[in-house]
């Protein structure tokens, strides 16, 4: 008789026999993820009960949104969640790139510079900065802001002598993106965020550290704000909306600078004052909430396919006991045929269109085609387990999310099966 469950499901006696042998050696990390995810579980409790969370908090407005003191609260609390002053967490806010773009454009102005120091940020932005290769009208640099990009170094870390030679009188805003993108390249974790602000900061006091936190809320203890960022931003489809949120995205940073952004997102005069939530503050209240639980599922995942694929001698980053910064997953295939295989035995482990086969396509914001595995709850949304990578060499699947390990799981052993 099978000791495996997965074994009903098409997994051979094989792979799953190599799966406990992955779990044992794994059980150190699985415990560390606990230990992050307990810590950070009790920290957001303690919030909701220090700010007096109340079902009347759940109530409605519509229109304008004036007055509106759910969502007050929400901010509130997002705020101390993430180590800010203040928050702006709306569900106008319809993907990360919004949220990060609108961050730019309320902190930029012409003549300023935009200095990125975690190299090129990842395709979708590049729209907003003007470096794709269609030339968009109103990019930051068709407003006359200038652009320069510091890459890290070859070992992943950030190339500080770089970073401090390349700040000059007109950089006004240092970029960092804590996540790895479209790359090889490790996602950064807190301490490398603070180092980095530390030296941006002895040289011309008053840059504007801003960092994409997308995929890193919660990996951690700590987050960008609370150890030396001035204001990142991220979406609510991501880690911090719990697998619960089916839209929104999140600003928090010091008070000013968010409010700044904030008249970017909706017009001078109005800026955080206007938005109404139409019922939407429980989501995001429960959202936050379980996003610690959620996260954890998504690293434990991540790490379970980070080991079966070194058990079969495929390339991974990060390495199963490496210490992570976000939830995103990569394996090297060198195949264009293994990377789309391998899409779809995901897209086939999900709840939602598991009948359906991922195709490469030219994806909107992107330089390259991409396939795409996502059968999700919540278009778009990467805590729910999805995977895709540009079908361009060395041919790197990202998989990241799962609101459950077992899909996690179950997709990676049918693939090695």
């Amino acid at each position: 008789m099978s000791t495996s469950p997965y074994t009903l499901y098409g997994v051979s006696e094989n792979t799953a026999s190599l799966a406990k042998t992955a779990d044992e050696a794994v059980s150190s990390v699985y415990d560390r993820i606990d230990e992050i995810k307990t810590y950070n579980q009790l920290r957001i409790l303690e919030v909701f009960r220090k700010h007096k969370f109340s079902e009347v908090h759940f109530s409605s407005t519509t229109g304008y949104g004036y007055d509106d003191l759910g969502r007050e609260k929400l901010e509130a609390m997002f705020a101390e969640i993430f180590g800010a002053e203040a928050g702006y967490v709306r569900m106008q806010i319809s993907s990360g790139t919004q949220a990060i773009s609108s961050m730019l454009y309320g902190l930029l102005r012409p003549g300023d510079e935009l200095l990125a120091v975690t190299g090129r940020p990842y395709d979708t932005l590049a729209s907003t900065i003007g470096l794709s290769e269609e030339t968009y009208d109103g990019s930051l640099m068709n407003f006359g802001i200038t652009y320069n990009e510091v890459e890290l170094t070859p070992s992943g870390d950030p190339d500080f002598e770089a970073i401090k030679s390349s700040i000059n009188d007109k950089t006004k805003v240092v970029f960092i993106q804590k996540s790895r993108g479209y790359t090889g390249r490790r996602a950064l974790l807190c301490s490398d965020i603070k180092a980095i602000a530390d030296l941006v900061k002895s040289v011309k006091s008053d840059i504007i550290v801003a960092v994409d936190n997308c995929y890193g809320e919660f990996t951690e203890k700590q987050e960008p704000c609370a150890v030396g960022a001035d204001i990142c931003a991220g979406s609510l489809i991501k880690n911090p909306g719990g697998g619960i949120c089916t839209t929104g995205g999140y600003v928090v940073g010091k008070k000013d600078l968010v409010e700044k952004v904030a008249q970017r997102i909706t017009a001078p005069g109005l800026g955080s004052h206007v938005g109404p939530t139409l019922g939407f503050n429980s989501r995001i209240a429960q959202g936050i909430f379980m996003a610690p639980h959620v996260v954890a599922e998504c690293l434990k995942g991540a790490v379970f396919a980070s080991k079966m694929f070194e058990l079969s001698g495929l390339s991974t980053s990060p390495s199963s006991d490496e210490v992570r910064g976000d939830i995103v997953q990569t394996i090297t295939f060198n195949d264009d045929k293994k990377l789309v295989d391998f899409c779809g035995k995901i897209q086939a482990c999900s709840p939602v269109d598991s009948f359906v086969t991922p195709e490469p396509w030219a994806m909107p914001g992107y330089e390259d085609e991409v396939v795409m595995a996502a059968g999700t709850f919540v278009q778009g949304a990467t805590t729910e387990l999805s995977c895709d990578g540009p079908i361009k060499p060395p041919y790197i699947a990202y998989m990241q999310g799962g609101l459950v390990s077992e899909q996690a799981r179950l997709a990676v052993m049918l693939a090695l099966s």
